[in-house]
């Protein structure tokens, strides 16, 4: 059986006789990985069954500058328009909001949103993700940051929150704006024949949800399905994969409802992976599971392997698990503890 039958076996829930798995590592972490190995390339490697296929945008930074007072502060500009100034731990940047100050819908209007397709290399997409095809690997396009985050992202959180509550006319032009580029993006993704399509939004804390569940349901679900039915409606079969860290349980319901099939990362520090499977897994598959605020740093090789076996055991049952970290390894994660993962579900996948 090939790897992509094997894949969709799993993620449809036919057959839990094979677990993917991944793990993304932090710019110290890779340096570590290539100086054990002598190679860069981690994911093929450790033969990852799924590959990222990224859209590669064109340099339109010039016309963004004009939003920054101090712009010698900023370290580079996403295609949004998004500044980031470099930090001083590790790889993290302060993100700098060009929307900012904006007080009125003309000012909305005359922002340069990006256009959704003569700012992007859209022709080189398809070849790209025929060559993840051919070598018998899942071709994943990358759609996270999809409409909250991306509009926060430009606006500033604290603004963006204000913004629904007291200017639902601002924050409705913004959201739909996005909405209109992330459908477009959709809807090419889908055309190139990618296998997964991944979005996502934080829209939840550890503990609860940023915002209600009512407000929620009002802002970002409606727009959420429209790119995901932009998707559909040209490639039925692409899956959705949905990213949404913290405790995000109270609208599980309305993800299934409006067609995510993959929920990620199913963080366990605040959800119960096990008990997350009981209750939807006959409706849902899971990618991720593992911690990576708690297991991945501060377990021991045993305790990663242990935690693996039970997720692959109990999540994994039936079909529905991709195993992966929660989110990007950190410096602190032991090499050890990815030896101890990566050993943990081959080991699994051998035996099967």
């Amino acid at each position: 059986m090939s790897i992509r039958e094997k894949f969709f076996n799993a993620m449809r829930r036919l057959d839990d006789s094979f677990v993917p798995f991944e793990f993304s590592l932090c710019p110290s972490l890779h340096q570590e990985f290539k100086r054990r190995t002598g190679v860069s390339d981690y994911a093929q490697y450790f033969n990852f069954p799924a590959r990222m296929c990224w859209l590669e945008s064109i340099d339109r930074s010039e016309r963004y500058k004009k939003y920054y007072r101090d712009y010698d502060q900023v370290s580079y500009l996403d295609d949004w328009g998004v500044g980031h100034k470099k930090g001083s731990v590790a790889h993290f940047t302060e993100m700098l909001h060009p929307m900012k100050e904006f007080q009125t819908i003309e000012e909305f209007e005359q922002y340069p949103y990006p256009d959704a397709v003569a700012d992007y290399k859209w022709e080189d997409v398809p070849g790209r993700v025929e060559a993840i095809k051919k070598q018998d690997l899942i071709a994943v396009a990358g759609m996270e940051t999809t409409i909250f985050e991306r509009a926060w992202y430009m606006r500033g959180m604290d603004q963006f929150m204000l913004d629904m509550v007291l200017y639902p006319d601002l924050a409705n032009y913004h959201l739909d704006r996005i909405t209109e580029i992330k459908c477009e993006w959709a809807k090419r993704y889908a055309q190139a024949g990618v296998d997964v399509l991944r979005l996502g939004d934080d829209v939840s804390t550890q503990l609860d949800m940023m915002m209600s569940p009512a407000m929620w349901r009002q802002f970002i679900k409606p727009r959420l399905k429209k790119v995901i039915q932009a998707a559909k409606e040209v490639k039925p079969d692409v899956m959705i994969f949905y990213h949404g860290d913290g405790n995000l349980q109270k609208i599980i319901p309305d993800l299934i409802e409006i067609g995510v099939e993959i929920l990620n990362p199913v963080q366990p520090e605040c959800m119960d992976p096990v008990e997350i499977k009981k209750q939807y897994g006959d409706r849902l598959s899971f990618w991720g599971t593992i911690g990576t605020q708690t297991t991945m740093p501060f377990g021991t090789p045993d305790e990663v392997r242990r935690v693996c076996r039970r997720m692959i055991e109990e999540v994994g049952k039936g079909g529905g698990l991709f195993l992966a970290p929660t989110h990007v390894l950190e410096p602190e994660v032991p090499w050890e503890n990815i030896e101890a993962f990566i050993e943990t579900v081959k080991s699994y996948n051998k035996q099967k």
